[in-house]
């Protein structure tokens, strides 16, 4: 279960530097009406994001895909880009996917997700996959997505290069979309069904970066035998105090909006989320895309920064502590004490480090996460603490769905619309002429 500490966050915490506690005050008073739109839209059903985590009629099919996708496959493609893609890897990462050194021993099917579009990569890749046995899933919510339309183009046309017929083909293809609209054409059901792909449907109420508890991000989890229910169960536990009624001060989602518009309105334009795991690595990535394309409006928001403890310690804290105190940090610890290989007392007695002896890998972790927490503190950095006991599905589904109500009601609070993003989709209807146009 997630735990959140933000007395360090404050002046009263740290000293100069950290939020104020007028300003925090206020924000919480400010995200009271928030909350309160919140709790009122799950009641009358008009954000369906805040159903899924109790639907459970949609899995079934998400489990046969998953199967189909799986027979006799030694690896898995997954087509998309932005939302289509990241929710997707941060939960993949729960079976090692994009771990340095352990996704190379991933037991079949591999998952592939080819999120940005490269040539010189994908060129490779498709040369190098064994086609008999890849499966290729792609995802764009509209349907027009560029990148996975040319994505999906270019492996059909390796697979008939290859001698596949059009059956064959469509058999390696699971699409995922929403439903065409009657007189208007619907790009990527119009290339893949006359194959015969089968497609799931995309959820037309949930946009793609808020898409993870979707079929979107659970049908890659299935397929690497992950519990796709534990997920859901997991973010029940974080809508829980909204649906509950609790105060701002009670709901662990609030509670961090008020801190983020607290710091946002004190001059922290920068916001810093660094876990201390390996597989809360991509969800770093996941959230950056969530804050930035939510809350990046009307000349408002934050510039969200993904790093990773301690790596990050070694190349980032320089900035972090002797820099501007423009930044609000979370640190997201996990149990890691007493886990890992164990030090040898004799070869840490060589090194004259006797202080090494008989503790863990984890030991040192857990220590360098409170470290660099305290460190921030004392020299006035602004840090909340949010820790859980272990890493798995449901505690994932709950992190998931918490930043989530978390960059929901600071747009709220912000009086902006957190689920549209016109800027990106100005640069893609220029991209699109662009490359008509054979401009570079």
């Amino acid at each position: 279960m997630l735990q959140q500490t933000h007395d360090l966050a404050l002046e009263s915490g740290v000293g100069p530097g950290g939020i104020p506690d007028a300003a925090f005050r206020t924000a919480l008073t400010d995200l009271a009406p928030a909350l309160a739109r919140l709790k009122s839209q799950a009641q009358d059903g008009s954000l369906p994001l805040l159903s899924l985590p109790a639907e459970t009629g949609d899995l079934a099919a998400i489990e046969q895909a998953a199967a189909r996708l799986k027979r006799d496959a030694t690896d898995i493609l997954v087509l998309g880009t932005g939302g289509s893609s990241l929710g997707g890897q941060t939960v993949a990462q729960l079976a090692d996917y994009g771990i340095a050194g352990l996704s190379r021993f991933s037991p079949e099917p591999r998952l592939h997700f080819i999120d940005n579009l490269d040539p010189d990569s994908y060129a490779r890749l498709l040369a190098s996959l064994p086609l008999r046995t890849t499966r290729f899933i792609a995802i764009s919510k509209s349907g027009g997505t560029g990148e996975t339309l040319l994505q999906s183009i270019a492996a059909i046309t390796a697979l008939r290069q290859a001698g596949f017929d059009d059956a064959a083909i469509g058999e390696r293809f699971q699409g995922l979309s929403e439903p065409a609209k009657p007189g208007k054409l619907h790009a990527l059901r119009a290339l893949l069904e006359p194959f015969g792909v089968p497609f799931l449907e995309h959820h037309t109420g949930v946009g793609g970066r808020y898409s993870v508890l979707t079929n979107c991000g659970l049908l890659p989890a299935a397929a690497l035998g992950l519990d796709a229910r534990a997920l859901r169960v997991g973010a029940a536990r974080a809508l829980a105090p909204v649906l509950s009624g609790r105060s701002v001060e009670e709901t662990p989602a609030a509670l961090g909006a008020a801190l983020h518009l607290a710091a946002m309105r004190s001059g922290k334009g920068i916001a810093v989320l660094m876990p201390y795991a390996d597989k809360l690595a991509l969800l770093t990535r996941w959230w950056v895309q969530l804050w930035a394309e939510s809350l990046g409006k009307d000349g408002q928001g934050t510039q969200p920064v993904a790093a990773l403890g301690p790596v990050d310690q070694h190349s980032q804290q320089q900035l972090y502590l002797a820099g501007p105190k423009d930044k609000f940090f979370t640190v997201i610890t996990v149990g890691a004490k007493g886990k890992g290989p164990r030090i040898d007392a004799d070869l840490a007695g060589r090194i004259g480090e006797d202080g090494f002896a008989g503790k863990t890998i984890g030991d040192l972790v857990a220590a360098q996460g409170v470290a660099m927490i305290d460190t921030f503190a004392k020299n006035g950095r602004a840090v909340r603490r949010i820790h859980v006991d272990h890493v798995d599905e449901a505690v994932h589904g709950e992190m998931l769905m918490h930043f989530m109500l978390e960059t929901i009601l600071t747009g709220y609070a912000m009086g902006i619309d957190p689920f549209d993003q016109p800027a990106v989709e100005e640069a893609k209807l220029l991209a699109k002429r662009y490359l008509a146009e054979g401009r570079s």
